[in-house]
Order: structure tokens, then C-alpha cells, then sequence
């Protein structure tokens, strides 16, 4: 395993730790600022979300690169299917040519996937699962010129209703092999995979030309709400080194992104005090 202790260049900040993924959250720090930031504490790169960007995506691409910064992914695709998705297919897929768009503009080489919910009309998860599939496999081709990769990264099972369908590594892996495009990946987020006992077993499966990326947080014991109390690393009992352990086994080595929604504590600290909290955990607990 890599020693983060002695080097953190791996180390990622996603933009939602800071609390720049909802309306109302977070200090308000300007994305400049941001950036000045963690180069300041040595961050390595940088994940934004589509809604912080607007008409500014290359704009603020050349900004993160001007200040010694990659741009490591974009948060999001839209949902795919389920209750929170656009109301019709063709809808669906134009947003997701705009998030590709949005990408390869940005200068980031991955763009995020959740699946979305349970197609309504449906119960289970099995027809759901078949609209992502055939949804990523229309868009991976024109992903593909565009030089963005896929990642699509599985829920915890409690947002199998509106949030994704899928909520396994194994049903992540299984779309992969089942879309067969080379720019068709899964990104491990540890709140969402840190229960699962198969993981190690199914990133060997994928193998390491499909994880695109690697999302650190922890699972609170006692969270107060699922979506928005996340833990910073080393607060919560998700084995964050052995989720390492299994994703370096699998040959990803590759940036780590650091992405806590904490709209009861994280988001009401100093973002500087954020970000040092992120450096220091990282070094020790990751």
C-alpha cells in the first residue's frame, strides 16, 4: 500500500465536503479560493460538481491547472432512471451528453454515475437495472470521443428506492461486464461499499483498467441522516485501510477524493479547518 504518511499528492478534495453541492450549505468560499487553499495544504487535485460551474467549466479548468491542480472528476451524471430522474428518456440522455460535455470542457477525466431509483410502474431492481445498462452503454460511445470515462459508483442499499438501483460492487461490476466499453468503470466511494463483504473479491473482477475512482468519508454508528451525516475519516467504523487494501490489491493507484456531506458539523466548520482536518486524517487513518 502506499504511505500516505510521508506523501498526500493522492490525496483529493471533492468540492461537497465543503458543502458546495446543496443550495444553502456550506461558507460560501469562492471556487478560487478553494483552490488556493489546497495548494496551500498540498492537495493533489480537485472534483467539482455541475452546478458550481455553469458556463465556467473551461475557465475553471485552466484555473486548477494554474495553480498546480488536477481536475481528478465531475460530480454527475443525471439520474437514470427511477422516481428523481427527467420525465422522458430523450431528456435523460440530452443531460447526459451535457454532463460529458461539461467533462471533457472541464478537463476532468471521469464523470461520476448514480444510477437513480426504481423505475416507477416497477418494484425491484431488476428492470431498473436494465435501463442503466442500456442508458451508459448509448452514452459511453460518444463519452469515448470526448476522452471521459465512466464511473459508475454503487449506493448503499438504503437509496435503492429513489437515489440507485444499484447498490453492489457485484451489480456495478456485472453492468460493466455487461456493457463491455473500455471507458465503462466503477468508482469505490467507502460510505457506500464499507459493509460489503465481497468487495475485495468483485475490484478483483473489474481488475484495475476499471476503477476510475476512489471516494473517502466514514460511516457515522449513530448517524442522525443518511444522506447528509457523513463522517470525516477515522470518526465513524468503516476499516478505511483495508477498503484501501483491497482497491490498491486490485491495481488502483489512483487519486483518493475526499467527499463528506455534514450538514449538521463538517459544513458548519471553517472550510480551512475542513480542508486541514482532510490532510491530517489522510495521513493517519487512510
Amino acid at each position: 500500500m502506499r504511505d500516505f504518511a510521508k506523501d498526500h499528492s493522492a490525496l483529493a478534495l471533492n468540492t461537497a465536503t465543503l458543502g458546495h453541492n446543496l443550495d444553502g450549505y456550506g461558507a460560501g468560499w469562492s471556487i478560487e479560493r478553494v483552490l488556493d487553499a489546497c495548494a496551500e495544504r498540498g492537495f493533489g487535485g480537485i472534483v467539482f460538481w455541475r452546478r458550481e460551474l455553469g458556463d465556467r467549466a473551461i475557465q475553471i479548468g485552466e484555473q486548477v491547472r494554474a495553480a498546480g491542480l488536477r481536475v481528478v472528476g465531475l460530480c454527475r451524471a443525471p439520474y437514470l432512471t427511477g422516481p428523481l430522474a427527467l420525465p422522458d428518456r430523450e431528456a435523460v440522455m440530452d443531460d447526459f451528453r451535457a454532463a460529458i460535455d461539461m467533462a471533457a470542457g472541464l478537463g476532468a477525466p471521469v464523470l461520476t454515475i448514480v444510477a437513480g431509483g426504481v423505475e416507477p410502474g416497477t418494484k425491484g431492481i431488476g428492470e431498473s437495472l436494465k435501463v442503466v445498462a442500456d442508458r451508459v452503454a448509448e452514452a459511453a460511445p460518444y463519452a469515448a470521443v470526448r476522452n471521459i470515462r465512466l464511473a459508475i459508483e454503487p449506493l448503499h442499499p438504503v437509496y435503492g428506492g429513489d437515489r440507485s438501483c444499484l447498490v453492489t460492487m457485484r451489480d456495478a461490476v456485472d453492468l460493466c461486464v455487461a456493457v463491455d466499453a473500455p471507458n465503462v468503470g466503477v468508482a469505490v466511494d467507502v460510505y457506500h461499499v464499507w459493509w460489503d463483504r465481497t468487495l475485495a473479491d468483485e475490484l478483483l473482477r473489474v481488475g484495475p483498467r476499471r476503477i476510475f475512482g476512489y471516494h473517502l468519508c466514514d460511516w457515522l454508528a449513530q448517524t442522525r441522516d443518511v444522506l447528509l451525516d457523513r463522517g470525516m475519516m477515522g470518526d465513524g467504523v468503516a476499516d478505511l485501510k483495508a477498503i484501501r487494501a483491497a482497491v490498491e490489491a486490485a491495481g488502483y493507484d489512483g487519486p483518493c477524493e475526499v467527499e463528506v456531506f455534514s450538514a449538521r458539523d463538517w459544513w458548519k466548520r471553517d472550510p480551512g479547518d475542513v480542508l486541514d482536518a482532510c490532510v491530517e486524517r489522510f495521513c493517519s487513518v487512510c
